[in-house]
């Protein structure tokens, strides 16, 4: 298949494919601590918030994925968006702690069921034959470039509205400016879903890739295909790395002891990594072969991972605390930006990557479930330094795991390929 889509609707399948996830994910990423305060919660409550939402994602994986290969994404994508936007009004009206998990149960359906195989198959259609890591690099390395520039615009916003120093200034002041962060976000999902509903056309012929009905038959062939089971553990694995990213700036706070704005600036440099290493990765992987590069990419993990238990890191070694950052998360997001780019290699046909991506994120995915809890307890039932080195430990086992998983589907490609 050519390569038909044009570069206005990659466009907007980037800044679709972010802003979808800015309420539930970027913005308590970028400002876990005063999250964590405004809400009154503790790690591992936000932990079990991220569990609902995950719990409420994995059967919106397995019956979404197969309605992206019945109806075209464009207007699925836009209705996500709006769905996604009216949650912020809840979510700015700071609710109670029983509340929040309703309002992270209900992003799990807007953000996935509508949202999720659509944009993973219109990045695939993109691609082509020859530019699955372009594709795919690209799409992750947008959508990174889009979270980063909306956490600097809520880092701008919510400094403007804070007139003393955070350690004196009063929660009310807080609640304030985190009130006006939260509606400029979702004023700008909003406008991004009128976009995407006018605009995000192409003249490829979706009769190509839709199924005129969906049925059990499809689910059977994808689960005869061996790479969808190797991707099944390679992408659970990524996600648990990609995960622990989100304690990054509480690192920066309780370890290197950075006041609230200087760790939400880690966060934000974080996030401008990530378009970074996807942009690289998109336009250099093609070249080769996309499987070992996703191998690489969690060795990189493992290390970043042991340079976090070392020890080594204090307030004093701020060079290695970034280096370490570095490290981590040019693995994290390589792999993120590869694991579905690799779809091809495995022979996993186009038409049902919906599906595919269905059955693949249904396990795929479920670190949403277990790990927000799961290192909210490594770093309540720890405080400081030893609960970071704890979540960290679990950062390099799982890293581990998907570098073996990785180097099996490299070896399976390049066997299928002697075979043919």
């Amino acid at each position: 298949m050519k390569q038909k889509a044009t570069w206005y609707y990659l466009a907007l399948l980037i800044l679709a494919g972010e802003a979808v996830f800015i309420l539930p994910f970027v913005l308590p990423r970028i400002f876990r601590p005063t999250v964590l305060d405004v809400f009154a919660l503790d790690n591992v409550q936000l932990g079990l918030c991220f569990s609902v939402y995950g719990i409420v994602a994995i059967p919106s994986y397995l019956f979404g994925g197969p309605l992206a290969d019945k109806y075209p994404p464009r207007k699925l994508i836009a209705i996500a968006l709006w769905m996604t936007a009216l949650g912020g009004l809840v979510f700015a009206r700071f609710p109670s702690y029983t509340t929040l998990r309703f309002l992270y149960g209900y992003w799990g359906f807007t953000t996935i069921f509508l949202f999720w195989a659509p944009m993973i198959k219109a990045a695939r259609v993109w691609g082509g034959d020859t530019s699955q890591g372009k594709a795919f690099g690209l799409l992750d390395g947008g959508r990174g470039l889009t979270g980063a520039l909306f956490g600097l615009l809520g880092v701008f916003i919510f400094s403007l509205f804070i007139t003393d120093s955070l350690n004196v200034a009063k929660m009310s002041d807080r609640k304030e400016a985190f009130t006006y962060v939260i509606y400029c976000s979702a004023l700008i999902i909003s406008i991004i879903g009128i976009l995407v509903w006018f605009f995000m056309k192409s003249n490829i012929d979706e009769k190509e890739i839709q199924l005129q009905k969906i049925s059990v038959k499809e689910i059977g062939t994808v689960l005869k295909i061996p790479a969808v089971w190797l991707l099944m553990v390679i992408i659970l694995c990524a996600y648990v790395g990609y995960k622990i990213t989100d304690v990054l700036s509480l690192y920066a706070k309780e370890v290197m002891l950075y006041s609230e704005v200087e760790s939400a600036q880690v966060g934000t440099f974080l996030q401008f990594l990530r378009p970074v290493t996807g942009i690289l990765v998109g336009l250099l992987v093609d070249r080769f072969r996309i499987s070992f590069w996703l191998f690489s990419s969690f060795v990189l993990c493992v290390l970043g991972g042991i340079l976090f238990t070392s020890g080594f890191i204090a307030p004093s070694t701020t060079a290695l605390f970034f280096l370490s950052v570095i490290v981590v998360a040019a693995g994290v997001y390589a792999a993120r930006a590869l694991y579905f780019s690799v779809m091809r290699e495995g022979k996993i046909p186009l038409v049902l990557t919906g599906t595919a991506v269905g059955l693949i994120s249904l396990v795929g995915y479920t670190p949403d479930i277990f790990a927000g809890p799961a290192y909210g307890y490594l770093l309540d039932s720890n405080p400081g330094e030893p609960g970071h080195q704890n979540v960290f430990w679990m950062l390099t086992a799982f890293s581990f795991v998907g570098s073996i998983a990785s180097l099996l589907y490299w070896r399976l490609h390049l066997n299928t390929e002697k075979k043919s």
